[in-house]
């Protein structure tokens, strides 16, 4: 079995909907980082740029030859539209999800994982550098004393 290519990816719409910036990291079984970061001329919802930068980093791994993918996104909707669940379809979306659907075919092996935010951070800031954002801060919530 091919050791697989890990895929870490993002997608911004500032507002939303508005413009679209995609961000994603590829590593490659031997470590290597790549890292994507692009805006869309076309505006969309933060939706339509989740599944936009999974598809822009599945052709750049497949570019790069990439035969097996571990795929990790803190968007639940783009897990739950192309996983094997029996989600209902979004019809906006759906041929955009047709389209990442065949992309994920031409791969001998895939897994799409669905991340918290917080584990996604390098994506997620090189969507939002696209648009000429800084990264999101996190905010950690205050501890609560024991009673």
């Amino acid at each position: 079995m091919t050791p697989p290519w890990i895929i870490y990816c993002d997608g911004s719409a500032v507002p939303n909907p508005g413009r679209m910036g995609l961000g994603a990291v590829l590593v490659a079984p031997d470590g290597t980082r790549h890292v994507l970061s692009m805006a869309t001329d076309a505006r969309g919802c933060n939706n339509e740029a989740e599944a936009r930068a999974l598809m822009v980093a599945l052709q750049d791994a497949q570019a790069r030859g990439a035969q097996a993918l571990q795929i990790y996104s803190d968007s639940s909707l783009l897990v739950a539209q192309l996983g094997a669940g029996d989600e209902p379809p979004v019809l906006r979306l759906a041929a955009l999800y047709e389209e990442a659907r065949a992309l994920l075919a031409t791969f001998t092996q895939t897994s799409l994982h669905w991340i918290p935010r917080h584990r996604n951070g390098e994506a997620d800031a090189l969507a939002r550098a696209a648009l000429g954002l800084l990264p999101k801060r996190l905010v950690k919530s205050p501890k609560k004393g024991r009673r």
